[in-house]
């Protein structure tokens, strides 16, 4: 899954260090100090009200500090702005968190009722992981080849045009540009200063996506595309008037912001990057990766039991791959297979519109089994469209971008069709799955619609609320669902849903060996394609992806496997009387959260309904 918020502090932050000391093994996050002296609370103080006015407080607060995020989410208080990139604003908020963090901690947890109490939980984990980030100063590296001010057009592809006021706050962002970039460099010039500097390789595509952007005419801008069609509503006047303002804040922000990012990227801070790729090979990196490995998957796991259950993985899924190689009669071994799936023209569409619509006749034919498998299903629809052609060559083969909460604007999956012959068949349903049903569209959409039927008795952060460890090992789960809903018929198609496995898998190797073992980056592109077909730009675009952000594709798998082993868990306790729509449900019914309180959960749904008796299966060790 991909949306615009991929450039959040939070996430910028797993790419730098900080702290010092070693940390051979994850630990709890720590409370920071401020908060430590705590006052305890008036008995005569209702700690319900106190909780609900503090989250209604925040929830104000983050949308104020995430305009494009709130833009997106329907509220637009704050729509001609862009999130403040100062190093005093950056501070604020972190001094904010602390505070916020503070009167979390002073409210009685114990008066609470289960569910209140399961709010508290949630943001304190929220509130101690930015905490914790902001202290490995990754916001003085707010720029890759993925996510940067260079992309911001990017949200007139999410955005809704109705209106006159609409297009004003459009205009508006243009003229912050100017100051969003400034921004930037600003943070990229401090980190400089401190030697805290991108990895070369992430930032080498920049100067071409910027070149984009220098259009000799406003009107070739993307920046300009929603001022080339106009709703009918708007009248041709006001259309003539807002062109013009489009234009001149083209021309005097937008233009010359780009033009200064190009020369400072180009000529000041690459020849500054660094040639190294991992996290760990900066000073007190180390320990960064052990938050960036403990905050992506919500567990306790360290680099190296990853790395090991990375390796067992790949050795299970690869012997269920040498098994379809042989029941469809290839003679070779598994890498010719490889090089066959990667190369035979029979494997690929001749054009992008012909991959778009397989994209979608696959995900018309998910839609009506999604019934056998939920009793719960989102209202929001969804869309199958094409990744923006500007970002396709840098991005990543698809991604899903979620609606509006308030049900303006339907959640889309991305498929990216730049060459069209590096995007096989057998990929497309695994994808869809992921993607759009049962995976990233059913599980996002649902969330966001369980705060919105709750009418106000759930606190609205729990709509956005991210653990990518449940959503995206929710998403890698929903493709394993494939047989139950009458995907994966062909063979081949089944082949391509090990290789997605396979994939994250791979990523458990790569990612905590570039960032933890040392590997250089050919070690681990030579590693993903001796154990995936996918093809080589995939791949390559892959790795460069775990480099830029450090930790973050851990999550899938540890994700999977522990959705699957609590499923496990409820077979073997329920027998014939497990209900697998009665499971799906309760996995999502209390929204994205960490995967401890979902064993809670699904713990508790069993004992429900097997008088008290739950049977935990022994995890596998990990391999050597």
């Amino acid at each position: 899954m991909k949306t615009i918020h991929c450039s959040t502090a939070l996430a910028v932050a797993l790419l730098a260090c900080g702290c010092a000391g070693k940390a051979a093994r994850p630990q709890a996050a720590a409370v920071p100090p401020a908060v430590l002296a705590l006052k305890a609370p008036p008995a005569d103080v209702d700690p319900a009200k106190q909780l609900s006015e503090l989250l209604a407080a925040e929830w104000q607060r983050w949308l104020l500090n995430n305009p494009e995020e709130a833009s997106l989410l329907g509220e637009h208080r704050h729509d001609d702005r862009w999130s403040d990139y100062r190093l005093a604003a950056i501070e604020a908020r972190n001094r904010d968190d602390t505070r916020a963090l503070q009167k979390l901690l002073e409210i009685d947890r114990e008066r609470l009722s289960a569910a209140d109490q399961l709010n508290v939980d949630l943001y304190r984990q929220q509130l101690e992981r930015a905490i914790e980030a902001h202290r490995y100063r990754g916001f003085l590296m707010p720029i890759n080849h993925l996510n940067g001010p260079q992309s911001a057009d990017q949200m007139t592809e999410l955005l809704t045009f109705g209106s006159v006021a609409d297009y004003e706050h459009w205009i508006g962002r243009m003229h912050g540009v100017a100051a969003l970039v400034d921004q930037h460099i600003e943070l990229l010039r401090l980190g400089i200063a401190e030697g805290r500097t991108a990895p070369a390789v992430t930032i080498q595509r920049i100067p071409a996506q910027i070149d984009k952007q220098l259009v000799k005419q406003p009107e070739a801008s993307p920046f300009y595309a929603p001022f080339l069609h106009f709703p009918a509503g708007i009248p041709a006047a006001e259309q003539a008037r807002l062109r013009v303002s489009a234009r001149a804040a083209i021309s005097e922000s937008v233009l010359p912001a780009y033009q200064r990012l190009r020369s400072f990227v180009g000529n000041d801070y690459l020849p500054r990057c660094r040639d190294s790729i991992g996290l760990s090979q900066i000073a007190d990196g180390r320990d960064a990766y052990v938050f960036a490995a403990r905050d992506s998957t919500t567990t306790d796991l360290s680099p190296d039991e990853i790395h090991a259950i990375g390796l067992r993985e790949v050795a299970r899924i690869r012997s269920e791959m040498e098994a379809i190689r042989t029941s469809v009669g290839y003679g070779g071994n598994l890498k010719s297979f490889f090089n066959y799936l990667r190369s035979d023209p029979k494997f690929f569409h001749k054009d992008g519109k012909s991959l778009l619509l397989a994209y979608r006749d696959i995900a018309k034919r998910i839609d009506p089994e999604l019934p056998k498998l939920f009793g719960k299903l989102p209202r929001q629809p969804y869309g199958v469209r094409a990744v923006p052609a500007a970002q396709a060559p840098d991005t990543h083969t698809a991604y899903y971008q979620p609606g509006a909460a308030d049900g303006t604007r339907a959640g889309n999956f991305y498929a990216n069709l730049y060459k069209p012959g590096s995007r096989p068949k057998w990929e497309q349903e695994a994808l869809t799955a992921h993607e759009a049903v049962p995976g990233h569209h059913l599980q996002i959409a649902l969330q966001q619609e369980q705060v919105a039927d709750a009418g106000g008795s759930l606190p609205a952060f729990r709509s956005q609320i991210a653990f990518t460890a449940f959503v995206e090992g929710w998403a890698l789960y929903a493709e394993s669902l494939g047989p139950e809903i009458g995907l994966y018929q062909d063979p081949y198609a089944k082949f391509g849903q090990l290789t997605y496995e396979m994939w994250r898998a791979v990523r458990l190797v790569v990612d905590t060996g570039m960032h933890w073992k040392g590997w250089t980056r050919q070690q681990a592109i030579d590693f993903f394609k001796a154990n995936t077909p996918r093809a080589e730009l995939d791949i390559v675009n892959e790795i460069d992806r775990y480099i830029a952000w450090p930790g973050q594709a851990l999550a899938y798998k540890i994700g999977e496997l522990k959705i699957k082993e609590l499923r496990a868990r409820a077979e073997a306790a329920l027998g014939p009387n497990f209900d697998i729509r009665s499971f799906h449900d309760t996995v999502l019914g209390a929204g994205a959260i960490p995967l401890d309180l979902l064993e809670r959960n699904i713990d508790a749904w069993i004992a429900s309904r097997s008088g008290g008796v739950v049977v935990k299966l022994r995890a596998a060790p990990p391999a050597p």
